[in-house]
């Protein structure tokens, strides 16, 4: 058996099986696993390949990315991805306003994987798709009205969060022609959510909490096919007794740190709240203290932070733990959250304190503690961040 990855074919020698074939699309390249989507996706895609032969479909949207798919080989027998440019994406998103569709849908529609998985289920006489997220589902779901091809198929898709709740949460804190254009994507995709689900033979969310959000929109003859399927943390990999780097990666000074993939909206939204509410009560009391914004792709406004007194932007990094590992305090101040919050799993499983919302604590079974401080008011937020700076040498 060989393993074929396109756009131009390459043969990889991959072990003989008898294994039942399975397709699994998926709207970013599930690997390496170093945000919170591909976290998830990564560990399903692992744990699916000891049961079936599986054929990936995905996208990549950062060219560091490419590198990887060659690893994949250990985990499928064959993979089709697509470049994904951020931009054209966007230009193609916009044709959601012409066919009245939420923007997601046209963003992560391309013909070629149209035709790859239809290729692929005929050719390999699939019977069970495995779709992580919602915007994935539309490559073998019936369209608008017509008769669903795909229905004799078994599909499980992992929307992982209410995706719809986040644009509502977005509309909430905008005003005029932003707040339409969310409060649109947030109905449209509520209504999309909801097809897909009446489709498909099980719905799969991130937490129970997630999973009866949903489950309280349904009909009732479809709320027993929505679950909750919990992320959880690769505790050897987020060891305190692990063995990683031990140079300073900052002055022995007042550390604050923060994790997250730095284009996406809830992780600027959460930095921009910390730095204009937060931060300068901080330096207040900690003139030398230095908070560090950990991740891939900033935002334009997330590099601009730079530029203010005791913030470093740090962009992708090898490895995150040491950021961790030598912060005093590790924050997360999600104002818009849906799920679970790796980053909040993660500091946990490092034994490392940790202020965070209410928000970032959504999904996650765990009280207020020494290590956990659960607040929503700035003033509230800063306290608790300069008594951990005070702790610690």
């Amino acid at each position: 058996m060989s393993m074929t990855l396109a756009s131009q074919p390459v043969q990889l020698d991959v072990s003989p099986s008898k294994k039942e074939p399975l397709l699994f699309l998926c709207h970013r390249i599930p690997f390496p696993p170093n945000k919170g989507d591909k976290i998830r996706s990564f560990n399903i895609l692992k744990k699916l390949s000891e049961y079936y032969d599986v054929h990936l479909g995905c996208f990549i949207d950062d060219p560091f990315d490419k590198q990887y798919v060659a690893t994949l080989a250990k985990y499928c027998v064959a993979v089709f991805h697509l470049d994904q440019h951020k931009t054209l994406a966007k230009i193609k998103g916009l044709t959601g306003f012409i066919t009245n569709q939420p923007i997601t849908l046209p963003y992560y529609f391309d013909k070629r994987m149209q035709q790859w998985t239809n290729r692929t289920l005929a050719e390999h006489n699939i019977s069970k798709v495995f779709i992580y997220s919602s915007s994935m589902a539309q490559y073998v779901q019936g369209k608008g009205g017509q008769r669903d091809e795909y229905e004799s198929l078994e599909r499980v898709i992992d929307f992982v969060d209410v995706d719809s709740d986040k644009w509502r949460q977005y509309a909430n804190k905008k005003t005029g022609i932003a707040k339409w254009f969310f409060n649109r994507e947030y109905k449209l995709l509520a209504k999309e959510e909801n097809s897909i689900s009446a489709q498909f033979t099980h719905s799969l969310f991130v937490s129970a909490d997630e999973a009866q959000l949903f489950r309280d929109s349904q009909p009732q003859a479809q709320q027993a096919k929505v679950h909750g399927l919990l992320n959880g943390v690769d505790v050897n990999f987020f060891n305190p007794k692990a063995k990683f780097s031990e140079e300073r990666l900052v002055p022995q000074v007042p550390f604050i740190s923060f994790t997250g993939a730095m284009d996406y909206w809830a992780n600027v939204d959460a930095v921009l709240w910390f730095v204009e509410y937060v931060w300068p009560s901080v330096l207040a009391k900690q003139p030398d203290a230095i908070f560090c914004i950990v991740g891939g792709n900033p935002s334009s406004e997330v590099s601009a932070l730079a530029k203010k007194k005791g913030i470093v932007v740090t962009g992708r990094v090898h490895d995150v733990r040491p950021f961790i590992e030598q912060a005093q305090c590790v924050i997360a101040p999600l104002q818009i959250a849906r799920g679970i919050q790796n980053k909040v799993l993660e500091a946990m499983s490092l034994n490392k304190a940790i202020v965070v919302t209410t928000m970032a604590m959504a999904g996650i079974n765990a009280q207020q503690s020494d290590g956990v401080i659960i607040t929503d008011d700035s003033n509230a937020y800063a306290q608790a961040c300069l008594a951990l700076l005070d702790e610690q040498p």
